[in-house]
């Protein structure tokens, strides 16, 4: 079977590639990812300075999933410059940055230096971490989001993606969507953590984790239905404009083959990359190839896009 997708004219060998998150901090652990069967090397959001970690507990594995509030922390954002030098030289593998904001001027400046100074393939710019206390989300602030994308708007070279925040009104989607028309944005990444979850151990009744007030990012299984929601409706809005890659939830070949289905381009492994490391991406691989072609399908073409309805 043909595993090739590509995202915005940048071909991928397979669908499969880690989330900017775990293990993609370091030099060491981005050439790691060259080792694996990921088919890009997606760095660390990176901010202007350096970011440390959220103080401990931050992570906690739940029956379907798990929480965290890590923090953002990255080396900064010249580190990453030089990482995607060093990265190209070793591997044919795409690479991506990762960009995300602490102050509004943040984001033209981190683009712009991306845009001319690195040779990153793809950049993402990430509108939707809910982990950073006392910042908002500015993918729920619209005003804001237009704001920041006019301010970005010209400076193309490589090829823009937004990582966005689960949406629970379509309403809010489609104000978005207009958003995203108005501008150069080549595909958008979705879903982020569903922001501010709270989980309790009866046994010693308190929570699980420390950092934001104890209000934590949730994912996997609890939110894959509204992740499968966000990615089906910006494809009927933005089916002609944009590509979309489903982002951090996957486990298993299943969500692969069913966020593909509803029109995903790629998608990211997060949390089973932090668990399995590089293993994940030659697993769920095979597991998907091998069902896929028990389908009788002989590429992902012939898969995106393709769910029924009723």
């Amino acid at each position: 079977m043909n595993l090739e997708t590509t995202i915005w004219g940048v071909k991928l060998e397979n669908p499969v590639f880690n989330a900017s998150g775990p293990d993609c901090t370091t030099l060491e652990e981005l050439e790691w990812l060259q080792k694996s069967s990921s088919s890009a090397i997606m760095m660390k959001s990176c901010s202007i300075e350096p970011r440390e970690w959220n103080p401990e507990p931050r992570y906690f594995e739940l029956e379907l999933g798990s929480i965290n509030s890590m923090w953002l922390p990255n080396l900064g954002y010249k580190k990453y410059i030089e990482f995607s030098k060093t990265l190209k030289q070793n591997s044919k593998k795409p690479v991506i940055a990762s960009v995300v904001w602490l102050h509004r001027e943040d984001f033209p400046i981190l683009v712009k230096t991306f845009q001319e100074d690195s040779i990153v393939d793809l950049i993402e710019v990430n509108l939707s971490c809910p982990n950073v206390a006392g910042k908002p989300q500015i993918a729920y602030d619209f005003e804001m989001s237009d704001k920041i994308l006019s301010q970005i708007n010209n400076l193309w070279n490589k090829p823009i993606w937004l990582k966005l925040p689960p949406y629970f009104d379509f309403v809010h989607t489609e104000q978005m969507a207009k958003i995203i028309s108005k501008y150069n944005i080549s595909f958008i990444t979705c879903i982020n953590s569903v922001w501010n979850t709270l989980f309790i151990d009866p046994e010693k009744e308190q929570v699980v984790i420390k950092p934001k007030w104890w209000f934590w990012g949730l994912g996997w299984d609890y939110v894959k239905p509204i992740a499968l929601a966000n990615v089906r409706k910006f494809y009927e809005l933005l089916w002609d404009k944009v590509d979309i890659i489903w982002v951090w939830w996957i486990k298993t070949w299943i969500d692969v083959f069913e966020f593909i289905l509803a029109w995903a381009s790629a998608v990211q492994l997060g949390t089973i990359y932090s668990k399995e490391w590089k293993d994940c991406f030659e697993r769920i691989l095979k597991e998907f190839e091998e069902y896929a072609s028990k389908k009788w399908y002989k590429s992902i073409e012939e898969i995106r896009g393709k769910l029924k309805v009723l």
